[in-house]
């Protein structure tokens, strides 16, 4: 491992369960990549609702009781070292990724990760506004290949104007799918800009009744799942990702009609390379709600609990130069 000019770090900590203003900025150790890591010198973060459900002390039984803790899963960055056995050529190559563990700590200037879970940024890509991606493109990209999503399809998105429901929508309709978004009547025009063509309101989901039926039901908000399973067509499919939807999933096995799927964010450089396919071709953007520095966090996770967001909330942890084009010196 190359020398590390630095020993310490700042770092995103918190030394008890709950509200936003436990996190902190400490300063710790740097670590060392372990064999088959890499080490990353972050550029940025973003808020995900499982970090804020952990920090918060709703996951105790997995998160357990020893302090401090870290907090974050994306992250986009620059490999500085590497481990035993991880390949060496990674060294000076913009990456992203994401750790889908609880406890995960990428809330920080630099974060050692498993080599096969990072990727190539996307060329070209801004390197804060990407960090919103990671964790919510692997969900969304699960979601959308469960549901079977191609050209012809018809295809509905229940959530879409969230972190993860605005990447499914976008990639729908990459895929060649037209879509049809539900999301608060504030947020329809947002939809219908990441490509939706039908939109629905939460509130008032009579309209939807009169829809043409559906080949496929993506749900990030986990109420009214018989509503939408309703709309499918035959040999539709429909998946939730949402943790309130789980309950619905497990009787939609008893009850007649189609089963409703529970899937999740997969990490892996293949699903990275797929989404920054994606990114290169002008078929999906990251949805960024606002961009916080890392001591303002706090105020990151209070917007983000509300509910109520366009994307992502992105934390930038160092100011980062521009993404370089790919073999760019």
């Amino acid at each position: 491992m190359p020398a590390i000019r630095e020993t310490t770090m700042r770092a995103v900590r918190y030394r008890k369960y709950g509200p936003p203003e436990v996190l902190e900025v400490a300063e710790v150790p740097v670590p060392a990549p372990a064999a088959g890591q890499v080490l990353v010198k972050v550029h940025a973060s973003s808020v995900n609702p499982v970090e804020a459900q952990v920090r918060a002390g709703r996951m105790r039984p997995v998160s357990g009781f020893r302090f401090p803790k870290g907090i974050g899963q994306d992250f986009t960055g620059e490999v500085v070292a590497v481990g035993a056995g991880a390949d060496g050529s990674l060294v000076g190559r913009d990456v992203w990724g994401c750790v889908l563990a609880v406890g995960a700590a990428t809330t920080a200037e630099y974060v050692c990760v498993k080599e096969s879970l990072v990727g190539d940024l996307p060329p070209g890509a801004d390197p804060v506004e990407a960090a919103a991606l990671p964790t919510v493109g692997l969900a969304a990209l699960a979601a959308v290949r469960a549901v079977g999503v191609g050209p012809g399809r018809r295809a509905l998105v229940v959530g879409a104007s969230g972190g993860i429901g605005s990447v499914a929508l976008q990639l729908c309709r990459a895929l060649g799918a037209e879509v049809a978004a539900v999301s608060a009547a504030d947020n329809a025009e947002f939809c219908a800009e990441l490509g939706a063509t039908e939109t629905y309101d939460y509130a008032d989901l009579g309209p939807l009744a009169g829809a043409a039926a559906f080949d496929a039901v993506i749900d990030l908000h986990g109420t009214s799942l018989g509503a939408y399973r309703g709309r499918l067509g035959r040999g539709g499919r429909m998946v939730t990702l949402a943790a309130r939807g789980m309950g619905y999933a497990a009787l939609s096995l008893v009850l007649p009609g189609p089963r409703v799927r529970v899937t999740r964010a997969k990490a892996s450089r293949d699903g990275l390379a797929a989404l920054a396919g994606h990114v290169t071709r002008g078929e999906l953007r990251p949805v960024v709600a606002k961009v916080y520095p890392m001591e303002r966090i706090a105020e990151a996770h209070r917007a983000a609990e509300t509910g109520h967001s366009r994307g992502k909330r992105v934390v930038q942890v160092v100011t980062a130069r521009p993404a370089r084009s790919r073999g760019e010196a």
